[in-house]
């Protein structure tokens, strides 16, 4: 029987659509498994890591559900974004229209894989039916005081000509989807209070540990950045001001000699006003408004600041201090202002260097003086006090316990807790976005749009011309309204969210998708969550993830999110944390070839002739008059494209005999390996894998290729030998259809006795694998081996039909979830009447792993001089007589006294003789 891959996996897609194989509701007497991969922009088309990912996913989907769990395993799409606001200003076509046929597309893709979703499920973000409830969720926080307006100084990405989140920039001070530089403006915005939930987002890590990666655990801690210190007040009297700043070492306040504030801080230019340099100050924070944040951090910058021409009054000591702007201060961070310390803060050290500002130690190790003007670096350990007033002679940790009271008696400061986090700002000054549902009345202020007209549709008539003011605002029938509460003429909010606000809380609305009452039902949400298994990348460790955190402890604390005391995951969903265990899958890469590299390889430049590259590379010789620059130009090539489009130029293509050999050799020799991506044109498409191998194939080899969290390179060998291995599974069941329709008894031999071992033990291997370590690669390769050893198995009784009979059957079971077409398809050809997805695992027969005989060497005064085969329950005196018994063994203890005969159980027997 021939394996024909299409039409076995065309089939079985449309049975288990037909029979509604997949579809769950919630039921009471089952347990629930709640599997969800990231859902996907729908771009157009699905990419290996898609494929990866949702393979992931779909295994433990199918396990579980065999393994008798309620699961549900939905999907959906991340509908709103930028880009496809960009394709309708680039194509003219309308974003909804762009999004709706990429999604139409993609879905098709993901179901000609083979994924166990239940599509009855399937959710679109940019639907009024699921943006309605964020903008219900939006009243219900602005309710609560957790949505907030204010101007603030945003990130602002001139190319997407919209506000980015803190955690949208990335740490080069780039916007996280184009790499644009990010600048600094003043903006009206919306704004979440994720601040308020800092301490249980970083306290309830802790519940977490063991079953999220610890990288992506370490990242949060990081992003949300517990600080414990003291808030000091400086007064400036000369202006009726003060500075406020946050600092950990308030036990270094007496060596203050300069106060330094960020040039964005509200009061640099107040106070500076009026003074000789005003005009300086300003040119400053003009300068800094220009220069990347991520410079101003990482020391790649000289230390820089202007002189406010202020001075403010030290609290306990009274000293006038001098007040600075400069570059190294960032107002995300603290209060916008710093204490500067430079006999103990380097960057503060070489600060006062630079502009000759004092430097007082305040701090010594035990038993050693340091002295200012010795100092070649700041002394940053703690230690003891020294020309600290009534605290010298203190340490340090008690220091800064004493120092704090002490100003918290003077109302001069206070201990405080800080964070690294910031409130959230989801406004974007982009169209393809949930409009933010609020009136701007001239009389009333900010109304909230009454719940009874959501959802505010988005209108379909914007000009999107993306010129850095939302297209809304020039929709006048969506922008004017009357307002709810006064009847007055009032204008609509014409910002759309963020689309990180979808992507937070979706998971739940998978609960009870059709729900049209509330975003979803609590009875069903507190039956399905929290997520048993979440699979997506590590870059969304402190975007999504953190998002969805805290929406989730959001909904708990709005009571839509009450659970029931018998819950089985009760202290997850008590504490409102959405995801129970968590798995990263890894890149797939794929090896390419840059024209650098190629060139660099054959000694050549761009100055070189053409043909000498190409009688190089294909031992051609051809007539180019063109060196390779003009070539390159002229079909607008760079040395670190892909030489793939230099082989497919018109020119040379008819030089080449086989490009995808061509490429394979190039690789290999000059290749670098990286992950795939438009850009390197070192894409594989899986449609096209699809079309020649299967989906079966594809998603054996890219399961099979890596442990799920590792990184692994796409070979085209790779998917080869998987479709490969498929074939024969399918010819060697084909070729023993018999045995399915025959009974068999009888006693095995021991052969069949092994074969029966190996069958249990791949089983047990298997189940394993697949019950939460998800090492999918060695479980695979553990049914490769058993397919090997039922190829080479020859029965010798009806025992042995018998157990060859079970080791193919449990082959077909245990390939299902990685490759259910195929499977599906043998379950038929054997006889079975019900549906493999619908059939229940087996169970591991314990008594078939039992051993009969072993094998254990014999060693005579230490060396081992046989090994013989001993009944595996043998007792000391059965093997003293078999070991003795044993011709190679006899020739060193005949006519010789055994001194002592040691027997070490299932290892080794050891005969010592004299």
């Amino acid at each position: 029987m021939k394996y024909n891959f299409k039409d076995i996996e065309k089939k079985w897609q449309k049975v288990w659509e037909e029979k509604k194989v997949f579809k769950t509701q919630p039921d009471n007497s089952k347990e629930k498994y709640y599997v969800l991969e990231m859902f996907p922009y729908p771009s157009g088309k699905i990419h290996m890591g898609h494929v990866r990912n949702y393979s992931i996913g779909d295994v433990i989907a199918r396990f579980m559900r065999m393994k008798g769990y309620n699961v549900l395993h939905p999907m959906g799409w991340d509908a709103f974004g930028l880009p496809a606001e960009n394709a309708a200003i680039k194509s003219g076509v309308h974003p909804k229209e762009w999004t709706l046929s990429n999604i139409e597309h993609m879905k098709k893709e993901l179901k000609s894989l083979g994924f166990s979703y239940d599509w009855d499920r399937e959710i679109a973000t940019c639907t009024p039916e699921y943006y309605k409830w964020n903008q219900w969720i939006f009243l219900k926080m602005l309710e609560k005081g957790i949505a907030y307006r204010a101007k603030a100084s945003v990130n602002w990405c001139p190319s997407c000509q919209t506000v980015l989140a803190n955690e949208q920039v990335d740490d080069e001070g780039r916007c996280w989807r184009c790499g644009t530089t990010v600048e600094q403006r003043e903006i009206d915005s919306w704004f979440l209070k994720i601040t308020d939930y800092a301490e249980e987002l970083l306290e309830d890590l802790k519940l977490l540990e063991n079953h999220w990666p610890q990288p992506v655990i370490t990242m949060q801690k990081n992003w949300i950045g517990k600080s414990i210190g003291a808030r000091i007040s400086f007064e400036v009297p000369e202006k009726g001001k003060t500075v406020e700043v946050f600092t950990t070492r308030p036990d270094t306040l007496f060596g203050v000699t300069y106060i330094v504030l960020a040039p964005e801080h509200p009061l640099t230019l107040e106070l500076s006003k009026g003074t000789p340099q005003e005009e300086e100050v300003k040119a400053f924070v003009e300068k800094m408004r220009k220069t990347e944040k991520r410079k101003r951090t990482t020391g790649e910058l000289e230390k820089e600041g202007v002189f406010l021409g202020v001075h403010a009054v030290h609290p306990l000591t009274g000293e006038k201090i001098p007040l600075y702007s400069a570059n190294f201060v960032l107002m995300d961070y603290g209060t916008g202002a710093v204490m500067s310390v430079p006999a103990h803060d380097q960057r503060d050290f070489e600060f006062a260097k630079k502009y000759n500002l004092p430097i007082k130690v305040v701090i010594t190790p035990e038993g050693k003086e340091l002295k200012a003007e010795e100092l070649e670096s700041a002394y940053t350990e703690p230690g003891i006090l020294i020309n600290s007033g009534e605290f010298t002679g203190m340490k340090s940790e008690e220091a800064k316990k004493k120092i704090t009271e002490k100003l918290e008696e003077l109302s001069k400061g206070k201990r405080e807790v800080q964070y690294r986090l910031r409130d959230w700002n989801i406004s974007r000054q982009r169209y393809w976005g949930t409009p933010i549902p609020v009136i701007h009345c001239p009389k009333c202020g900010i109304v909230p749009v009454p719940e009874d007209q959501l959802p505010v549709k988005l209108p379909e008539n914007a000009p999107l011309i993306g010129e850095g003011r939302s297209p809304l605002a020039r929709v006048p029938e969506f922008v004017n309204v009357k307002c709810p509460k006064c009847g007055s003429d009032a204008k609509r909010d014409t910002d759309t969210m963020d689309t990180f606000f979808d992507s937070s809380w979706y998971f739940l609305r998978y609960c009870s998708p059709k729900e049209e009452t509330l975003p979803f039902k609590p009875e069903e949400a507190a039956y399905y969550m929290v997520v048993d298994q979440y699979i997506g990348g590590i870059e969304h460790a402190v975007l999504h993830l953190l998002y969805s955190r805290f929406f989730t402890k959001v909904l708990r604390d709005l009571g839509l999110l009450k659970c029931p005391e018998n819950h089985s995951q009760k202290e997850f969903f008590k504490k409102g944390e959405p995801f129970q265990n968590l798995l990263t899958q890894g890149m797939v890469n794929k090896r390419w070839t840059s024209i650098k590299n190629l060139l660099k390889g054959y000694n050549l430049t761009e100055e070189s002739p053409l043909k000498e590259l190409i009688k190089a590379v294909l031992g051609k010789e051809a007539d180019f008059s063109e060196t390779i620059g003009e070539f390159m130009k002229k079909h607008h090539l760079t040395i670190g494209d892909n030489v793939k489009l230099f082989f497919e130029t018109d020119e040379i293509k008819p030089y080449v005999d086989d490009l995808e050999s061509l490429l394979s050799k190039l690789e290999e020799r000059f290749g670098e390996v990286s992950k795939m991506s438009k850009s390197k044109h070192n894409i594989v498409n899986p449609g096209e894998m699809i079309e020649k191998y299967g989906a079966d194939a594809t998603r054996l080899y890219i399961l099979f290729a890596a442990p799920p969290e590792s990184e692994f390179e796409w070979k085209t060998e790779g998917i080869e030998g998987a479709y490969r291995f498929l074939k024969r599974v399918f010819q060697l069941i084909s070729d023993n259809l018999q045995l399915f329709k025959e009974e068999q008894n009888g006693k095995l031999s021991k052969n069949g006795k092994d074969l029966r071992r190996k069958t249990h033990q791949t089983l047990e291997k298997v189940t394993e694998e697949l019950s939460g370590r998800f090492k999918f690669n060695t479980a695979i390769a553990s049914i490769m081996e058993l397919v090997n050893a039922i190829s080479s198995f020859k029965p010798e009784t009806e025992g042995d039909r018998k157990a060859l009979k079970e080791a193919l059957e449990l082959t077909i079971i245990m390939l299902s979830p990685f490759t259910p077409h195929i499977a599906e398809e043998l379950w038929q050809l054997t006889g079975h009447k019900t549906l493999l997805s619908e059939t229940s695992w087996p169970q591991v027969d314990k008594s078939a792993l039992k051993v009969d005989e072993i094998e254990i060497p014999v060693q005579i005064n230490g060396k081992v001089r046989d090994k013989i085969t001993i009944p595996a329950d043998a007792d000391e005196n059965t093997v003293k007589e078999i070991a003795l018994s044993s011709e190679k063994v006899r020739k060193y203890t005949e006519g010789k006294e055994i001194k002592k005969f040691i027997y070490v159980p299932g290892r080794l027997a050891n005969i010592v003789v004299k």
